[in-house]
This record gives structure tokens, sequence and C-alpha cells, in this order.
């Protein structure tokens, strides 16, 4: 019996033994082995046998990159402005033994490494400086902790700043510094933008009056263009209807009405011969002149009178001169542009030769024929048969 009990507590304690022995290290991370108080050896992730009660395995050590976020820090600037700057360092370790053994707590000491260098790079700087250069303080920051860690078996990736805050009373002047400029900008751009308007519209009005004006010109042309074809077609009318005088008395005293319609027209005069063509009308519309006869009857005591020239049998008006075909002026604006005319316009020269067939003196002149004076008429026939 009592060998089955000494047997059952050497079992117990080889299972202890063996398991002691037996130590099982995670991924990503390390662990020192100490024999009798002095290192032996660095063991990697997996399992790892240990003798009892002679060696013994130190807490493991992270290999991964680590992040650490330190509190603001006061800084004082080299315009003697105090900042609070906040930082964070990215590291890793790269050996546990040196991590282990040649500083007692590396976290701590890139704290306070990173908070000296911090403000030696910063107190060369004044604050607008500071606020800018951001990527310089890293690398400076980034480059002096390396070198000093590098042999604590630590290795600094990346060092940010996370925040600069100057005193209140600075953060005042630059904001209101800030207002002043966005002002300042704001009332460049808007003088700009006022100025080009002004431009364009100035030369919208430029292009407007020149449009204005070249229709101008071209409605005036073809203005005079429809008045010359008006009278020259009026002209050519009279001509070849071989207009007497009596017709045009009678058309002159059909347009007499129209230059009395002005209020300011308060008398007219009429011409002399105009006095003779309406005694010829008179005579003509008299009650003894006979509707088909061409020549006055004789008189009572056997003399011939003259004969006075009817509107188309003897009168030889339209045949003084022989007129060519004539080739019609533009009264659109279509054949006007067919014409170069606006062109012409544009360039400043008059209206092309080709659409000055007839003069306006040529067309205002008085037909051949209307000044040459009237018959007699005999006072006898002016009374008509029949009176005494």
């Amino acid at each position: 019996m009592e060998t089955l009990i000494v047997l059952a507590v050497l079992a117990v304690l080889v299972v202890v033994v063996l398991a002691s022995s037996v130590k099982i290290i995670p991924q990503a991370r390390t662990a020192n082995i100490e024999r009798l108080g002095k290192y032996q050896r660095t063991a990697g992730a997996g399992l790892t046998l240990i003798i009892p009660f002679i060696d013994r395995m130190l807490p493991q050590v992270d290999m991964r990159e680590q992040v650490v976020s330190f509190p603001p820090q006061p800084v004082i600037t080299e315009d003697n402005l105090v900042v609070s700057i906040d930082t964070v360092v990215y590291f890793q370790v790269t050996d546990a033994k040196a991590a282990t053994y040649e500083i007692a707590n590396y976290i701590q000491a890139v704290e306070q490494l990173t908070t000296t260098t911090l403000r030696n790079v910063v107190g060369g700087m004044n604050l607008e400086e500071a606020l800018t250069s951001r990527d310089s303080i890293n690398s400076q920051l980034r480059g002096v902790l390396d070198d000093a860690t590098t042999r604590w078996g630590l290795r600094v990736s990346r060092v940010e700043l996370k925040a600069i805050d100057p005193p209140m009373s600075i953060q005042d002047s630059m904001e209101k510094q800030m207002r002043a400029e966005r002002d300042r900008r704001a009332a460049i751009l808007t003088a700009e933008g006022t100025k080009q308007a002004a431009i364009l519209t100035a030369e919208g009005e430029r292009q407007a009056q020149i449009l204005a004006a070249e229709g101008d010109a071209q409605a005036r042309v073809l203005r005079a263009n429809a008045e010359a074809e008006a009278i020259q077609v009026v002209f050519d009318a009279i001509h070849e209807g071989e207009a007497d005088s009596e017709v045009l008395a009678y058309q002159y005293l059909q347009q007499l009405p129209r230059i009395a319609e002005g209020t300011s027209n308060t008398m007219f005069v009429v011409p002399a011969e105009l006095t003779r063509a309406l005694e010829g009308l008179g005579d003509a519309f008299g009650p003894g002149r006979d509707a088909g006869s061409s020549s006055s009857p004789a008189s009572d005591d056997g003399d011939a009178r003259p004969a006075r020239r009817t509107g188309r049998g003897s009168s030889t008006r339209g045949q003084d001169r022989p007129r060519g075909p004539r080739e019609g002026r533009p009264t659109t604006a279509e054949a006007l542009r067919a014409a170069g005319v606006p062109e012409a316009l544009t360039a400043g020269t008059a209206v092309p030769e080709a659409l000055q067939d007839t003069t306006l003196d040529e067309a205002l002149a008085t037909p051949t024929g209307l000044e040459d004076p009237l018959p007699a008429v005999d006072p006898e026939r002016r009374r008509g048969p029949g009176m005494a």
C-alpha cells in the first residue's frame, strides 16, 4: 500500500516537471530564457522546452509595430510663444534581448526622448514655421529617435504631430488675420469680376451699335432704292402714257388736298403753267366739247384753229431720248447682300456703281414738253354753244 502511494507521488511529480518544462510562445512574440540567472537564448514562436528549476522564461516581448500616443507637451518657439504639441510614435521591437537588457522601460524612454527632441526642433522655429513645417519636424524627430533607439533594439518608423495648439490670444489674432486675408481676396475677386463684366458690357454695346449702324445703313439704302424705283416707275409711266398737260393738271389738283392737310400749311402757290393747264382742262370738260373729237371745231368766221394735242395721238413725249432696258435696284435685304452693299458700307465705300443706273436729278427732272405753252383757247369756244 505504501508502495502504491509512493508511485503515485512520483507520477504526479513527473507530470508537474514535464508541464513546467514545456512552453508555447504565440506568433509575433519572443521570450528570453535565462539559465541560473544568466541569459541563455531567445525563443521564438512555437513549442519551447526548458529545464525546470534551472531555466526561467522572462515575460514575452511583442514584436509587432506599436503605436504610442503621448500627452500634449508645452513647447516654447523661437518667438517666445508657448504651444501645445501632441505626438504619435510608431515603433517596432527588432531585438528582444536588447529591449530587455539595454533599457529598463523602452516605452517611457521613447516618450522622454520624443519630448526633448521635439523641444529642440520646434525651439528653433517661430510659430508660423512650426505651423507650416510639420513634415520637416516629423523627419527630424524620426531621424533622432531612430538613431537613439537602435541600440535599444527598437526601430522608429514614423513620428507624427497630431496637433499644434497656440495660445487663445494667438488663435484670435490668427483668425482675424485669416478673415482679413479672405476679405482682401474676396474684394480682389469682386473687382476682377466687375472689371470683366464692364469689359463684356462695353464690348456688347459696341457690337450692338455697330450692328445697329449697319442695319440703319442698309435700311437707308433700301429705302433710297425703293424711292428711286418708285420715281423711275412713275417717270416711265408718264412717258410711256404720253400724258399731256391736262392730265398732269388733273393729277396736281388731286394732290392739292394732301398738300393742305398739314397744320402749318396756310397757303400754297399755284404755278402759271398750272393755270394754263387748268384752262385747257376746263375747255376739255366743257359742255360744248365732243367726247370723240381730237381737234377743235372751226370758228364762225371760218378760221381754222390749231389742233390741241390729246393724250396719245399727237404727243411725241417718251421718244425724245431712247432708253434701253433698265436693271432694277435691290429693294430687299437678300438682294442687298447679293449686290455686296453691306461690305461696301463696312469698308467706308459708297453705294456701288451698279446701283446708280439713274441719278436723282435725272429722275426728278421735268419731263420734256411740259414747259411747252398750251394753245390759245377762243373765248367763244370757252362759252360753249348756245351762249350769247
